[in-house]
């Protein structure tokens, strides 16, 4: 028997995509203030301790793991935690957060084509019309619409930061195949928090070379407000949400609320952060949530 998910379920999914768009801000904010080690140390910090007691209260703790168990979340904390941050936080000293934002959307694209050609997916024609769609939307919004000048000079739009949200995204796309893959018998909950804390450690090694650059006045309200948010409502909260909407209706319909991720990081850094909203971004952002949910049907 099919039964409707509540309502509630659809406003927390729409509470996550806003919660993930400010990651962007928050993100913007402490990337300009500290090294980037020592930020995302400071965000998984934060999500780790808040994980740990979820994790206590509604599974009575963390499991034991087995050895692939073990090689499975360090992989996932290698990547969708270690990795994507360090890319994550680069790129937003070097770019502006709702340029970034954009790039989050190629996220199911990028997963679909690794899963094509690392484990052999088939892709109907609706799918590769999709990838082809988003891909098209991502060069307008990266060349800023002039795909000329882009073509005769890559480097006039494609910069250091570009670059790095590439390299996050990709991360990104790696955790979600190795979530998908590698992880039997873990409970979503368990499988975060084991990433988070392996995320936490190779940070935490990083962040000790990274000492030496922390200037202590830079650790300002905002900038130690904005490191709380990306640990509890960017990390804790936005997981435990996104978690139960693919338990009530199901892993496709929820991945359909990440496109709504860009639309809130523009917005978002248009009102606080007062960047301009430019028309390559609003029609390329256009086509590749059009690409996303064509891939996604």
């Amino acid at each position: 028997m099919h039964t409707t998910a509540p309502v509630s379920t659809y406003l927390k999914l729409i509470c996550v995509a806003m919660f993930w768009g400010g990651t962007f801000i928050a993100g913007h904010i402490v990337a300009k203030e500290l090294p980037h080690m020592i930020a995302a140390a400071g965000r998984f910090l934060v999500a780790c301790a808040l994980l740990m007691v979820l994790a206590w209260r509604m599974e009575g703790g963390l499991p034991k793991l087995t050895r692939q168990q073990m090689h499975a979340t360090f992989s996932l904390g290698a990547t969708g935690i270690f990795l994507y941050n360090i890319c994550f936080f680069a790129a937003l000293e070097r770019m502006p957060a709702g340029r970034s934002a954009l790039f989050v959307a190629l996220n199911p694209i990028v997963t679909a084509l690794a899963l094509a050609m690392l484990f052999g997916e088939r892709l109907g024609i609706k799918k590769w019309l999709g990838i082809a769609l988003a891909f098209a939307g991502a060069a307008i919004v990266i060349t800023r619409g002039d795909l000329m000048g882009a073509a005769k000079d890559i480097s006039a739009s494609v910069g250091s930061g570009e670059l790095f949200m590439l390299c996050a995204v990709s991360a990104w796309a790696a955790y979600t195949i190795i979530g998908r893959h590698a992880l039997k018998g873990l409970s979503p909950i368990a499988a975060t928090t084991y990433a988070s804390l392996w995320g936490l450690l190779l940070l935490s090694l990083g962040a000790l070379f990274q000492l030496p650059l922390l200037d202590r006045s830079h650790l300002t309200p905002p900038v130690l407000a904005s490191i709380a948010y990306l640990g509890v409502f960017g990390t804790v909260i936005g997981f435990v949400w996104y978690y139960e909407g693919v338990k009530k209706i199901g892993p496709a319909r929820t991945a359909v609320f990440n496109n709504l991720v860009p639309v809130f990081g523009i917005s978002f850094s248009a009102i606080f952060l007062g960047e301009p909203i430019l028309a390559s971004m609003i029609i390329g952002g256009l086509m590749v949530i059009a690409g996303v949910s064509l891939t996604n049907r």
